[in-house]
């Protein structure tokens, strides 16, 4: 467990730049890169004290607790704002990490000319992000750090009418979650005070091409320390989405598109204006590569589902309200599928199903939950309330969930 009392005693120079997670769907809360395998996210006692607590049937769908970071937010002479996180940090200020050797993360976004207008992804640039400040040297200091794009994939962003005004070449939502909370943490800019992040494991690093769906569970949104004026705005939220009707609505998917080499990504306002129907073909819609219905990752994502449903049920006490559900898989084509594609003249394929050869297995999917700032249980030390039983809207959401995927097929 990397936790920061414990981890880098020694040199309080080995620093790391956060940067933005660019595979973040959904959520408000700015989700940072830490390192390959690990996320951070600011720290919230409630959800600290949810990690450190999980009951083990239900560490399996939950990301890999890793402790906590401390984070300095630094601002150079040009006024570029960037958040540097390390484990030696004192628990009280950052001043210990000398300005010289900061490293500046530029909310500036520099393109870079590519070959092929057609194909571009945001990949932040490897070489400055993965050096520490020791690294750099003395005196040689990475002021300015910039985001670069390269030719790879690029990313749709459908608006709440399916239209797509414009290319994307990122998933836009990560960036502007980013964008507010740096814009919030430099309203009262105070070099020397530390924040404390979350580190969570990073369940994408193992995809080539992430596709993932983000699910607000349950029936209930609003936590038991709600304002009055919350309550009421999350209750009107439930009511007149799916998460009234199914409990469960969308808040940010991308999916991979095999036939382009794209991304196509939705957000939370999108979600909250899908009737129930609408919510069955998004489903469908994210299981589906622009070439075929992905049919082959029905039974292991329902299998995962009815796992965790079961684990839930038992669950007495808690409830995870306002907390997400992720569903992640490959987008990345078996080879078998791509070479029968590419043998037949494009258009042909388009409502055919994607099977895998016997005797393959499965493919990889993820189902995991995340998001606990509002969770509670009995025996919580941030609990208002003790409830009985398990969380019945959870249940109501997952059990619809899985119904919907199982009566996925083809054209419906």
């Amino acid at each position: 467990m990397v936790v920061q009392n414990k981890l880098d005693t020694g040199d309080p120079r080995k620093a790391v730049l956060l940067e933005p997670f660019i595979h973040q769907v959904g959520g408000h809360m700015s989700m940072m890169k830490y390192d390959e395998h690990t996320v951070c996210k600011p720290l919230i006692s409630q959800e600290q004290w949810f990690y450190e607590s999980l009951p083990t049937a239900i560490k399996q769908f939950t990301p890999q607790y890793k402790g906590i970071i401390s984070v300095c937010l630094r601002k150079d002479s040009l006024g570029n704002l960037g958040l540097i996180a390390s484990p030696s940090l004192p628990t009280d200020n950052c001043s210990s990490l000398d300005k010289e050797h900061s490293v500046m993360l530029c909310q500036e976004i520099k393109w870079t000319s590519t070959t092929s207008s057609e194909r571009l992804f945001v990949k932040w640039s490897q070489a400055p992000f993965t050096k520490t400040i020791k690294d750099s040297g003395p005196g040689k200091a990475l002021l300015r750090t910039e985001l670069q794009y390269h030719t790879d994939v690029s990313s749709l962003m459908e608006d709440t009418n399916g239209n797509q005004p414009e290319r994307k070449s990122y998933n836009p939502w990560g960036l502007h979650c980013h964008q507010l909370h740096l814009n919030r943490m430099s309203s009262k800019l105070d070099e020397n005070k530390l924040h404390q992040f979350l580190l969570l494991e990073n369940v994408v690093s193992k995809y080539q091409y992430p596709c993932i769906l983000d699910l607000k569970m349950g029936t209930r949104q609003h936590g038991d320390d709600a304002s009055e004026e919350k309550k009421a705005r999350h209750i009107m939220k439930c009511e007149q989405s799916t998460s009234g009707s199914l409990g469960v609505r969308i808040c940010g998917m991308q999916v991979y598109q095999a036939d382009t080499g794209q991304f196509l990504c939705k957000d939370k306002y999108y979600g909250r204006k899908l009737s129930p129907d609408g919510f069955r073909q998004a489903l469908y819609q994210f299981l589906h590569n622009g070439n075929c219905l992905r049919t082959d990752l029905l039974a292991p994502i329902v299998s995962q589902l009815k796992a965790l449903l079961s684990v839930i049920k038992k669950q007495s006490s808690y409830r995870f309200y306002s907390s997400s559900l992720l569903i992640i898989y490959d987008g990345q084509e078996p080879k078998e599928n791509k070479e029968t594609l590419d043998n037949h003249p494009q258009g042909c394929f388009q409502n055919i199903n994607c099977t895998m050869p016997h005797g393959t297995g499965h493919p990889k999917v993820d189902v995991r939950m995340i998001d606990f700032a509002h969770a509670t249980y009995k025996g919580s030390k941030y609990n208002h309330t003790i409830y009985d039983g398990p969380d019945h809207g959870y249940i109501f959401g997952l059990e619809n969930l899985v119904n919907i995927l199982e009566n996925t097929r083809e054209g419906e």
